[in-house]
């Protein structure tokens, strides 16, 4: 993607006046509502230099592709990876860590193979305890700088941001239903910081064919 977004290239692309009415960069997304499915991958790119993710769910059609995309269950928004990729987003009580270092006792076992079995399994434990210990640290500190973070103005703070409590009545089945869809309704919406938009908001191939249909689950929702 080039790092300049420039009007004359994209005006001359679709062959419109340089005059015309909205440019580009002064209104991207009524320009994009307009000619989305016109424009070229290495054009449309662009315009993520000019939009945000929230801004760009004003689009029906890249609403529709976070949909389908969500609907496909990708690995990035699962639960496990949701979890520690947007921790301040879940209400879970349990320790952190634990599939991290567990992971790494695994790694130290398949890859020390030189070593005495004893031996491997207490470098393996003590690895997986290190990892277990790191990655609650990074929660921890995730945590507080959200904690410093959320003392904003209370006219800047949007509707949307507003986090649903999970009850301590809630059986953990319950709590992990409720933060994916969570996590789904944060991403179509344009609110999941950090997440990749650009290769779902950009990508024609997930286009619904019955675009009504879609419509109507914004509508219920």
């Amino acid at each position: 993607m080039q790092s300049r977004f420039q009007d004359s290239d994209i005006l001359s692309y679709l062959v419109l006046p340089q005059d015309y009415d909205p440019l580009p960069s002064a209104d991207p997304i009524e320009f994009l509502k307009r000619h989305l499915h016109e424009l070229p991958p290495n054009i449309i790119q662009r315009f993520s230099l000019v939009t945000t993710p929230k801004q760009r769910t004003a689009i029906t059609e890249i609403r529709n592709r976070r949909l389908k995309f969500t609907e496909s269950r990708p690995r990035s928004l699962s639960f496990a990876v949701a979890r520690n990729t947007w921790p301040t987003l879940w209400q879970g009580r349990e320790r952190r860590g634990q599939e991290e270092g567990k992971e790494e006792q695994e790694w130290a076992k398949m890859n020390f193979l030189g070593g005495a079995e004893q031996q491997v399994g207490k470098l393996a434990k003590l690895l997986g305890d290190m990892e277990e210990e790191r990655e609650a640290e990074r929660v921890r500190l995730i945590r507080r700088t959200q904690a410093n973070d959320d003392f904003v103005p209370e006219e800047e703070s949007d509707s949307e941001e507003d986090e649903e409590e999970v009850p301590e009545s809630e059986s953990p089945e319950e709590a992990q239903a409720l933060f994916e869809r969570r996590i789904r309704e944060r991403f179509i919406y344009g609110l999941l910081e950090g997440a990749d938009y650009d290769s779902v908001d950009w990508d024609e191939w997930l286009d619904v064919e019955d675009a009504d249909s879609e419509e109507r689950w914004f509508d219920e929702d």
